[in-house]
């Protein structure tokens, strides 16, 4: 965990105090606020849209300032203290009718652009920290431990949700708190020794060149991560279904999943991607679509909860591959003025297919079956296609990404230029950045 110990402390708390509320949210607004269902459903999918519009922004964060790391510190910051007026809105909610419904979507979009604004924020910040050293294993490790921190905070909200809407109060309350402590924490975040002596000892960074402001081949990568994110929503969504429609099984078996889900993810992410430290980040990526695939197959065809729970193995393996290859991928491909827009519109990707798949998915589903996993299946597929001929494959070693692979011939050049751009700069002239 090259992010530190207090940014690790920081993401415990705070995914602690997330998983108390976030999977009871819902159950709030229907039993302590009295809202209707249609209501409730309609404030959060709003707020996460239009948390949405609000991820260019902090792209632009990100990237301005004459202090780099303060820019990457502040927004993390700000994602935590929305999301502590978003639970405090909740809380305050007045006892009028109509006042409820107003003060759950007030909340709901304070909540949703939190959530959505987080991951670039948190992407740039590890991968400050983890200067001058590629971000793929702290990434890693970060999404290991907030996963944990989010089960161990679901299963705390699961024991106590039985005592009624007061618990629930409390189990805000508890958000609220760990999102403001984890905010404090981060403030304390400093940058570590290693890249604030190469910070300090070098001249100004030469971004590596790119044309016309883009990296050759992310804007592929962006448009073929669309149906990789919808497997987020297969396991919460899709499975569900299956399990107690086609196959009649309990709800309980749902719940089981994802556990096993999480327990792997927790156990396995950060060894897969260490293990896979020299592959590349672009293949690794393309591979776990063909996983995601296969295991969208063995969905379709599976005659049992048994085969269900033996194919879910591998569709963890697959997310596992992805989460671990995406976001690294991106990070290490921008060039570094210009992190938090790659990272921003990575999230305006992932977020739009997580906001799209519950009403897809079982749209799909509801009309056949067969149309859901195939179209899955064939999706995933063509993006892993159009990862492995297309998307950029930065070069793993420290310092100014150089792209390389399929995009090489105008990449190489780019190399080229960048180091052109180096050497006059040795000779005291005025540099210019792209």
């Amino acid at each position: 965990m090259r992010f530190g110990p207090r940014y690790a402390a920081a993401l415990t708390v705070d995914a602690i105090g997330a998983g108390l509320l976030r999977p009871f949210l819902v159950v709030y607004g229907l039993s302590v606020l009295h809202l209707p269902a249609a209501a409730t459903g309609l404030a959060l999918s709003a707020g996460l849209l239009a948390g949405l519009l609000a991820v260019p922004l902090t792209g632009r964060w990100i990237d301005a300032g004459g202090r780099p790391f303060t820019s990457r510190v502040l927004p993390v910051v700000a994602t935590l203290l929305v999301r502590v007026a978003g639970v405090a809105v909740l809380l305050a909610a007045p006892s009028a009718a109509g006042l409820k419904v107003v003060a759950f979507g007030v909340a709901s979009l304070l909540l949703g652009i939190g959530n959505q604004v987080w991951p670039p924020a948190h992407a740039a910040l590890v991968a400050a920290l983890a200067a001058p050293e590629p971000a793929d294993a702290p990434l890693a490790a970060a999404r290991s431990l907030r996963n944990a921190g989010l089960g161990a905070g679901a299963l705390i909200a699961a024991l106590a949700v039985a005592g009624g809407p007061d618990v629930l109060r409390v189990l805000a309350v508890g958000t609220a708190a760990g999102y403001a402590a984890a905010a404090a924490l981060v403030l304390t975040v400093q940058l570590p020794p290693a890249a604030r002596s190469r910070q300090a000892n070098s001249a100004p960074p030469v971004v590596a060149p790119v044309r016309h402001g883009r990296v050759p081949g992310m804007a592929v990568l962006l448009w073929a991560n669309l149906p990789f994110a919808l497997c987020f929503a297969v396991l919460e969504v899709a499975i569900p279904v299956v399990l107690t429609g086609r196959l009649g099984a309990s709800p309980a078996w749902s719940a089981i999943l994802f556990a096993g889900n999480t327990v792997l993810v927790v156990a396995l992410q950060v060894y897969l991607v260490v293990r896979l430290k020299d592959r590349s980040r672009r293949a690794v990526l393309a591979a776990s679509g063909v996983v995601l695939a296969a295991s969208y197959l063995g969905f379709w065809g599976s005659p049992n909860v048994a085969v269900i729970c033996v194919v879910a193995v591998g569709y963890t393996l697959g997310e596992i591959l992805y989460a671990g290859s995406g976001t690294a991928l991106v990070t290490a491909a921008a060039p570094p003025h210009r992190l938090g827009h790659a990272l921003a519109r990575w999230q305006l990707s992932t977020g739009l297919a997580n906001a799209a798949a519950p009403a897809l998915l079982l749209a799909l589903l509801a009309a056949s079956p067969a149309l859901l996993w195939s179209l899955l299946a064939g999706t995933t597929l063509l993006g892993a296609f159009a990862v492995h001929r297309w998307a950029p494959e930065p070069e793993r070693h420290g310092g100014v990404s150089q792209l390389s692979g399929r995009v090489g011939g105008q990449a190489g050049s780019y190399a080229r230029l960048g180091r052109s751009q180096r050497s006059i700069s040795a000779t005291g002239r005025p540099r210019r950045v792209a």
